[in-house]
């Protein structure tokens, strides 16, 4: 028989705020997996927000843990793995996965409202999903504002999650989301599925405000060919 996967979990907070109660929470249910399945516990500072993240708040919630008693196996920064988001980003600009989009903000939020008004849910009308390389190269040589999007399958996505039971989403209505500023600078949903699969997790225990992440991660996972 094969050898049983090693648990690995991980808590994974930003440091843009101090520790809350709904953190803590998580951190000590993975935790408690971690010891009770004699795996690893990884806490990841997700601080890609360069922004809102401050290192004042990074070292309340990293001494708080400690006070509750949560040692970490493994500790990680995602603001000192740009190397390895950007491998992942160009595989996905490469392959035709994801695109520079140059669209305005204010553009942007005009099509929402126009979206809401006529009574639809809001996403991104995918206007630059098809630019040619040609257009791209010089929007980019002119320096223009720009954001990289992934190309979101319009289908539907299943999954099993131990505590709802089988769950599914319809991607059609998601729209192409926002999952970089650049490519080295990825934004919370692909940083979390390239960091996941390099760190080797088994289990991800979450929040449920995070259940409508997961088809999305699902898609990116599919898109990099990563199980």
């Amino acid at each position: 028989m094969p050898p049983k996967e090693k648990v690995r979990v991980r808590i994974a907070p930003s440091p843009t705020g101090f520790l809350h109660i709904g953190t803590a929470r998580t951190a000590l249910f993975n935790w408690l997996f971690a010891k009770k399945n004699q795996g690893v516990f990884i806490v990841r500072i997700e601080d890609t927000d360069r922004e809102r993240s401050k290192p004042e708040f990074e070292k309340d919630i990293l001494d708080e843990l400690k006070w509750l008693g949560l040692a970490w196996d493994e500790f990680y920064r995602q603001s000192e793995r740009g190397e390895i988001y950007e491998k992942y980003l160009k595989k996905l600009l490469d392959e035709r996965h994801a695109y520079y989009c140059f669209c305005a903000k204010e553009e942007l939020e005009a099509e929402r409202q126009s979206m809401l008004t006529n009574g639809h849910a809001p996403k991104y009308s995918g206007k630059c999903r098809n630019l040619s390389e040609e257009n791209v190269e010089s929007e980019l040589d002119k320096g223009k504002e720009h954001v990289i999007r992934f190309k979101t399958p319009e289908s539907k996505i299943s999954f099993t999650d131990i505590v709802r039971g089988k769950v599914v989403f319809d991607m059609s209505l998601i729209g192409d989301i926002v999952v970089a500023k650049d490519q080295s600078s990825p934004l919370y949903n692909l940083a979390a599925v390239i960091d996941d699969y390099e760190m080797k997790i088994s289990h991800v225990i979450r929040a449920e405000d995070h259940l409508p992440n997961t088809p999305k991660q699902i898609a990116m996972q599919k898109a990099l060919g990563l199980p």
